[in-house]
């Protein structure tokens, strides 16, 4: 008699098993990016699927949850950057440096984000820059300080967290998505100091 309460019990457990195991799994997929194809340059990545007809359910899953309408394909990209030039987490309680150049765009963004996307909240308001609010020096090169006490000239806060994004929007790029980018052609990220 015991013998097909043990066959229910145990397909029972292997059920409840899988089912957990699913949504760990599928939790983790929408919370490591976009979906499947990143396209990883230096620091930054951009997942160009997003904007097309062939986005995968995954991304437009990851798209749904953060309540974003990804850039069209021939829109532009969108590049998102966690780390700095050399690898590290990005880390409110350190200091950077984000120089130039920048691939050919006719209009670009550059801001931080939280770790969700949201902008960050800071004393400024300023949550990033465009291509024609930027002060350049001579020649046309610019920095943005990011730190969170005030420095001279391009300064973004990353607020009062840890852990930020750096987001870069470039729009009607002629960048081909299926390219090899040369990572030096991308904004450098570089660590000045750590409180």
């Amino acid at each position: 008699m015991r013998a097909p309460f043990d066959k229910y019990l145990r397909a029972s457990s292997v059920m409840l098993s899988g089912l957990a195991l699913g949504f760990v799994l599928t939790a983790a997929a929408l919370n490591s990016g976009y979906g499947f194809g990143p396209l990883r340059v230096g620091p930054w990545t951009a997942w160009p699927q997003t904007g097309g007809p062939d986005i995968d359910p995954f991304a437009r899953a990851a798209l749904a949850r953060r309540g974003e309408a990804p850039l069209g394909k021939d829109q532009g990209l969108m590049f998102v950057a966690e780390t700095d030039s050399a690898g590290a987490r990005l880390d409110a309680r350190c200091e950077y440096r984000i120089s130039d150049p920048l691939p050919s765009a006719r209009f670009w963004t550059l801001g931080l984000a939280s770790q969700t996307g949201a902008p960050l909240t800071n004393p400024t308001d300023r949550y990033g820059y465009t291509s024609s609010g930027i002060l350049r020096r001579e020649g046309g090169a610019f920095d943005i300080s990011v730190a969170r006490n005030a420095r001279p000239g391009n300064w973004l806060s990353p607020g009062n967290g840890q852990a930020f994004l750096v987001v870069l929007r470039l729009y009607e790029t002629p960048l081909d998505p299926g390219a090899r980018f040369d990572p030096s052609t991308f904004p450098s990220i570089t660590k000045l100091a750590c409180a």
